[in-house]
């Protein structure tokens, strides 16, 4: 029976990660998918710490490439994969348990050549929470990212814009949309098993219940740093000017991951989310001041760009 089910290759990017990257590849270990059926591939960016090392203990399938992630995302996913189906993390990521077996399941489905996964972020700080409450809303919206793939899809496509460093995730998107459809893998999909599941303390210990979560991708913020993230931030925009000349600015998706209407109130409030928007007004006062530091940072690199 193991035999028929195809290989899934889940490609990890890092530069200097020795804090998470046995966590999340521990996580890619213990999935209920098999384990023969999964190939693992880090590739590294220069790191200085043991990350190469760590990975090594897991995977020979360790690899240095550079100079932004997106060409460490097209060297691993395009080049060095060889399953059918690819999945791509950041090291500070960690999978639920049934993951893997349930996007498989599910980007079979007619017309779908990709597919969008729920993203719980971790972290006990009131940012952290404010993070996990703000990601919440972004599921299947433009704001989201595809993270699984049909090989195929993903090479027809070229893979990601390296010229990108920031967008390149929607730039993706749109590409993939040319083809078929973004699926939203459902979170309660069956296949989640945390029985026995050994990432359960150590989730546990960053302010979640993983049992409550269902199938979704962990995302560790627990260190968060509201300084380094607005950096951050700021940084990726400066790559929105080419994402626009390529797309066009009147592009309905563009409109809505950069126009203030949509980032800072539609999508936090179509589809009935408004409910949880006002049920939280702790969290929904943290997250607009999030925003609006976000959007602040993007107006000073753009007016330094000039």
């Amino acid at each position: 029976m193991t035999d028929n089910l195809p290989l899934v290759s889940v490609v990890i990017t890092t530069k200097n990660e020795e804090k998470n990257i046995e966590t999340c590849i521990k996580s890619i270990l213990g999935q209920s998918y098999p384990k023969a059926k999964i190939e693992i591939i880090v590739v590294d960016n220069k790191s200085t710490d043991k990350t190469q090392e760590l990975a090594l203990k897991y995977t020979d399938k360790v690899f240095a490439r550079g100079p932004e992630r997106s060409a460490q995302r097209n060297y691993g996913l395009l080049d060095k994969s060889t399953g059918e189906y690819l999945l791509y993390l950041d090291a500070d990521m960690i999978l639920a348990p049934g993951i893997i077996e349930a996007c498989v399941a599910n980007i079979t489905k007619p017309n779908t050549v990709a597919l969008h996964i729920s993203e719980t972020v971790l972290g006990k700080k009131y940012f952290s929470k404010v993070r996990r409450f703000e990601r919440s809303f972004y599921d299947g919206t433009a704001i989201d990212g595809a993270r699984f793939f049909k090989k195929e899809s993903l090479t027809k496509v070229g893979g990601f814009d390296d010229s990108m460093s920031g967008p390149e995730d929607w730039d993706l998107d749109k590409k993939l949309k040319q083809l078929g459809a973004i699926g939203m893998l459902n979170k309660n999909t069956t296949g989640t098993a945390y029985t026995g599941w050994p990432l359960t303390e150590f989730v546990s210990t960053k302010g979640v219940n993983p049992a409550d979560c269902g199938n979704v991708i962990f995302h560790n913020e627990s260190e968060f740093n509201l300084k380094k993230y607005i950096t951050k931030k700021g940084y990726y925009a400066k790559s929105f000017d080419g994402y626009i000349a390529k797309w066009g600015k009147s592009d309905p998706d563009i409109v809505k991951q950069l126009g203030m209407p949509y980032r800072f109130f539609g999508v936090f409030l179509e589809n009935g989310k408004w409910k949880k928007l006002i049920a939280h007004p702790d969290m929904a006062f943290g997250m607009y001041v999030l925003r609006f530091l976000v959007g602040l940072s993007f107006v000073l690199n753009k007016h330094a760009g000039n």
